[in-house]
């Protein structure tokens, strides 16, 4: 009679765990894939540059922890100066960056982040019927927030340092925007 009390608690403990086991799984494996994301963002850069960027994000997530992700970026609005009596507009031509991101779950829905990665950044400026372009280089770094309410459609806010190389200056990056995990 003990041994087979014994056995039935036994196949009771395994059929709640198999169960418990697979859907730990499914969960984790939700984690995993790829996204995409549309942003808005504000570009403060060094000297008082002030610009508007919509942005783009592609990433793909190898499990809960660790991804990839590239972000394309265009200017939508110009910062205006005057300098010496001259106005001069600057507008953000393109920026493109690729990041290794680390994700924290903080929830089912939620995690924080924070990633690491180079890009590239093209300015132009106008002064005077004279227009000039110039490209630098940056190492970039940032944290952020993501939760998606329904598991695949969610929100994301993020904040990106890019510090160019040659003494190029720096860019401090806010964004905010959606994003959809497939």
């Amino acid at each position: 009679m003990k041994n087979t009390l014994i056995a039935a608690a036994s196949l009771a403990a395994i059929a709640a765990a198999v169960p418990a086991a697979a859907l730990a799984q499914d969960a984790a494996a939700t984690k995993a894939g790829p996204y995409a994301g549309a942003n808005v963002g504000i570009v403060d850069g060094s000297g008082g540059l002030n610009l508007k960027a919509i942005q783009g994000r592609l990433g793909y997530r190898f499990n809960d922890w660790i991804g990839v992700e590239g972000d394309l970026a265009t200017g939508i609005e110009s910062d205006k100066d005057t300098i010496a009596g001259v106005d001069v507009s600057t507008k953000l031509k393109h920026s493109a960056a690729a990041y290794v991101v680390g994700f924290a779950p903080i929830g089912a829905n939620t995690d924080l982040l924070a990633r690491i990665g180079y890009g590239t950044t093209k300015l132009r400026a106008k002064a005077a019927g004279v227009s000039a372009s110039d490209s630098e280089e940056s190492f970039n770094f940032g944290v952020g927030a993501q939760h998606h309410f329904d598991g695949l459609n969610g929100v994301r806010v993020d904040y990106t340092r890019q510090e160019f190389r040659n003494d190029g200056g720096d860019a401090n990056v806010w964004s905010v925007g959606y994003t959809r995990k497939f």
